[in-house]
């Protein structure tokens, strides 16, 4: 287990914020040619390499994970760039760090399980992207690198779930509201209080229930999450401006979803970014077929991933546990990498056996 801990450590101490992850791809280049020998394409910050022999002709497993982290929580009570191993009061070891659980051990693990197969004759090829930019979204991360690859026939996202297996995740939909009205002074009661027009269409918004329910991913979840309004308190606001959270389904398309909403209020929603869709994996999907037949759990994953990105049918499983992530103090156990590389082994094994 040295060698992808001491790159998960590696990883660690290189600051790789979303959109500035130059120096962690830099190190993962010369990490897999250095130690695999098999050559890297680099894509922006995103680092691609792909199994001997690959052939577009045949079908292709993606391997995806990323190498970008958040801002560390302001609640750290130690380095955040400095990793940092200690075992819990159970014995168990834990590994300090940002990015550690998100998403380092899966990006090391992927690596490791991609290094296990190069020497493998495979019905498939293995194509592995360590991306940039998952954690914003954007618009250098693995979208530039589909592109490049329209063979894609299925994938493996790497994310912390405790290496059970997502088959679905909802997509996420923020829309700005915005009311207006006519400014006033309060003590003569007039005008027009935007604030008050806000309320208004919040309450529809917080009854607000979708007809369609996916069979997958259940209804859609909408919260008003900010609210914003007014200058002083003898002022009677003209605008006001709120913002909704919504957590999307298959049943609906975002834009669909604005729409609706848009027709039941008074004011203007206003989306910033309709990209981000709800994913379910099919039923048939051999990477379902395998992880049934491996006894992997499956779940709904309320969080989103570099999945939405993706055309292909996925899964979403990775070592570490989600509610670590962008928390303070972040960690993963040693003993959940090399479970994670195990069960990727074992998984993708599985899912070759699907295909003869």
């Amino acid at each position: 287990m040295s060698r992808p801990v001491e790159l998960l450590k590696q990883l660690i101490s290189i600051p790789s914020f979303s959109g500035d992850e130059g120096n962690t791809a830099r190190l993962l280049q010369e990490f897999i040619h250095g130690t695999y020998g098999v050559q890297t394409e680099r894509i922006g910050n995103n680092v691609v390499a792909k199994s001997p022999g690959y052939n577009s002709a045949k079908p292709t497993l993606l391997l995806c994970s990323h190498h970008d982290t958040v801002k560390p929580a302001s609640g750290y009570t130690r380095d955040p760039f400095i990793p940092v191993t200690e075992k819990d009061e159970a014995g168990r070891t834990r590994l300090y760090g940002l990015g550690s659980n998100d998403a380092g051990a899966a990006v090391v693990s992927m690596l490791e399980t991609f290094s296990h197969f190069c020497d493998k004759a495979l019905s498939f090829n293995i194509l592995l992207v360590l991306a940039a930019e998952e954690e914003i979204s954007g618009a250098n991360g693995i979208l530039k690198v589909l592109p490049h690859f329209p063979e894609i026939t299925c994938a493996i996202v790497g994310e912390p779930t405790g290496m059970q297996a997502a088959c679905g995740e909802r997509g996420l939909l923020v829309l700005d509201g915005y009311t207006r009205g006519v400014s006033g002074h309060a003590a003569r009661n007039t005008g027009v209080n935007a604030l008050y027009l806000a309320l208004d269409d919040i309450t529809v918004l917080r009854n607000y229930r979708f007809d369609k329910i996916s069979p997958v991913l259940g209804p859609v979840h909408l919260q008003v999450t900010q609210i914003e309004s007014g200058t002083q308190h003898n002022v009677i606001p003209d605008t006001c401006h709120y913002v909704v959270d919504i957590r999307t389904t298959d049943a609906y398309t975002n834009s669909q979803i604005v729409d609706l909403l848009q027709q039941a209020v008074g004011g203007t929603l206003i989306p910033r970014n309709l990209k981000n869709k709800a994913s379910a994996t099919p039923q048939g999907c051999p990477l379902v077929l395998a992880a049934e037949k491996l006894g992997i759990g499956t779940f709904i994953s309320p969080t989103t991933s570099d999945w939405m990105r993706l055309e292909c049918p996925a899964i979403k499983m990775g070592p570490g546990s989600s509610p670590r992530s962008h928390s303070a103090d972040e960690f993963v156990y040693i003993d959940e990498v090399e479970e994670g590389i195990q069960l990727y082994i074992k998984m993708i094994t599985a899912y070759g056996n699907t295909l003869e």
